[in-house]
C-alpha cells in the first residue's frame, strides 16, 4: 500500500502578536520568523515523522526548489513535486499570546495542477492505495472522482472550507476529516458535536467521520464505530500545523491496521506536542 498526498506546498510569514489586528488597525510583531508549511505539506511531514513513506504531489516556484531539499531530509518523496513560473503559494500567520493564529493564504503555484498532471501522477498508484487531499490546491472533484476510478482510499479535509466544498462529491471519499467550524459549514448548522455527527452521518452515510475538536479531542464515526478521544493538557505555544499533524498520525497508524483508538490516541499526543513548538512543519514531532 503506497501513500499519495496531493497538496499545498506554502512559505509561512509567521508574525508573534499580543493579539489579531483588527479592522483598520496597526500593529506591531514581537517576532517574525519563515516557515515551509501549507496543510498539504505540513501533512505529509507529519506522515513521514509518524514513520510512512508519502509521496508528495505539488507545485513550486521554479526559483524554490530548496523545498525540495528539505522535503528529502524530512523522508517525504519528492517524484511529483513540479516547478512553475507561478510563485509558490504562501500564507501570512498571526500568532496571539494565548498560540492562537489567523491565517490569510495565497494559492499561488498550489492553484496550477492540470488535468494531464493529474493523469500522470496517479498512473503510479493502484487499487487499495491511499490518497490524501486538502482544500489548498484547485480541481479536488476530478481528482476525487480519478482517484476513485482506480479503487484508491480517499482522505479528504476540506481545509480551508470553501463555498466550492459543498458541490465536492464527498460521498465518493472513504474518510472526510473535519473540525467543529468546517463540519457546521457542512451541515449549515450550529450543534454540538454529537449532534454535528449525527447530521454529517445521514448526509454522508457511506463514508467514515472523523471529526477533530482542538483541546477538546476528535470523534470518530463509521457504522456502529463511535469512538471519543480525549486530548491531552498542554501549554499551547503555537497552534499551527497541529490538525495537520493530527492527520498524518492518524492516517499512518490507520494505514498500518492499527485499532482506530490507537490510531485516534497516537495522533492526540502527537498533536499535543507540535502545539508545544512554534512554526508549521518544523514543529511536527517525531514520537
Amino acid at each position: 500500500m503506497k501513500i499519495l498526498n496531493i497538496g499545498s506546498i506554502n512559505i509561512d510569514y509567521v508574525y508573534e502578536v499580543d493579539n489579531f489586528v483588527k479592522s483598520g488597525e496597526t500593529i506591531p510583531s514581537n517576532n517574525f520568523k519563515v516557515f515551509l508549511g501549507g496543510k498539504g505539506l505540513n501533512q505529509s511531514v507529519a506522515l513521514a515523522q509518524a514513520g510512512s513513506q508519502v509521496f508528495h504531489a505539488g507545485n513550486i516556484n521554479i526559483k524554490d526548489d530548496n523545498i525540495k531539499k528539505e522535503l528529502t531530509k524530512w523522508n517525504v518523496n519528492i517524484d511529483y513535486i513540479k516547478e512553475e513560473s507561478e510563485s509558490t503559494g504562501h500564507a501570512i500567520i498571526q500568532v496571539n499570546k494565548e498560540g492562537e493564529n489567523s491565517i490569510i493564504i495565497h494559492g499561488g503555484a498550489n492553484r496550477t495542477f492540470e488535468s494531464n498532471q493529474i493523469d500522470m501522477i496517479l498512473k503510479n498508484f493502484n487499487q487499495g492505495d491511499i490518497l490524501l487531499l486538502q482544500n489548498e490546491i484547485n480541481k479536488i472533484p476530478e481528482i476525487i472522482e480519478k482517484a476513485k476510478n482506480i479503487g484508491m482510499k480517499i482522505f479528504l479535509n476540506p481545509a480551508p472550507m470553501t463555498k466550492e466544498v459543498l458541490n465536492y462529491p464527498i460521498d465518493l471519499v472513504d474518510c472526510l476529516i473535519v473540525n467543529e467550524s468546517e463540519a457546521k459549514k457542512l451541515t449549515e448548522e450550529d450543534l454540538d458535536s454529537d449532534e454535528i455527527i449525527n447530521l454529517l452521518k445521514n448526509k454522508y452515510s457511506n463514508i467514515s467521520i472523523l471529526l477533530t475538536l482542538g483541546e477538546k479531542g476528535s470523534i470518530y464515526s463509521y457504522n456502529t464505530k463511535y469512538l471519543k478521544c480525549e486530548a491531552m493538557k498542554v501549554k499551547a505555544v503555537d497552534t499551527t500545523a497541529a490538525g495537520d499533524t493530527f492527520i498524518g498520525y492518524f492516517i499512518s497508524y490507520l494505514s498500518r491496521d492499527k485499532e482506530i483508538k490507537d490510531c485516534l490516541s497516537i495522533a492526540s499526543k502527537a498533536a499535543s506536542i507540535c502545539v508545544t513548538k512554534k512554526g508549521g512543519a518544523i514543529s511536527i514531532p517525531k514520537i
